[in-house]
């Protein structure tokens, strides 16, 4: 399974507890790996997993990695949510025209 799509990336609880840190401020992965109850190898995973969905972004600082958001990837992600909900929206207009206009119908 190929988790590059940031929904895909974010259905797993322990990536979206990383994320939700990460969310809160910039992050080493020794801070990410004692928030979660998995070894530091499967941490780095899954950050991997995070950024391949460009939801983070990594910044290294000598031997350390400093995990931040992507804005980038939130951004496409957003584009999309902002697309549905304006679906949402034209269709919840159109079906109010429609019954408005068959009410009004009704009582002529």
């Amino acid at each position: 399974m190929t988790y590059k799509d940031p929904f895909n990336a974010l259905g797993d609880p322990t990536r979206r507890k990383l994320f939700e840190q990460i969310r809160q401020g910039p992050c080493t992965v020794n801070e990410l790996a004692e928030s979660v109850s998995v070894s530091q190898p499967a941490v780095s995973q899954h950050l991997k997993v995070l950024r391949e969905a460009q939801l983070v972004r990594v910044e290294k600082q000598g031997q350390r990695r400093i995990y931040h958001l992507n804005p980038d990837g939130l951004a496409e992600m957003r584009r999309y949510v902002d697309e549905m909900w304006d679906d949402a929206l034209r269709a919840f207009a159109a079906e109010a025209e429609k019954r408005a206009k068959s009410a009004g119908e009704a009582g002529e």
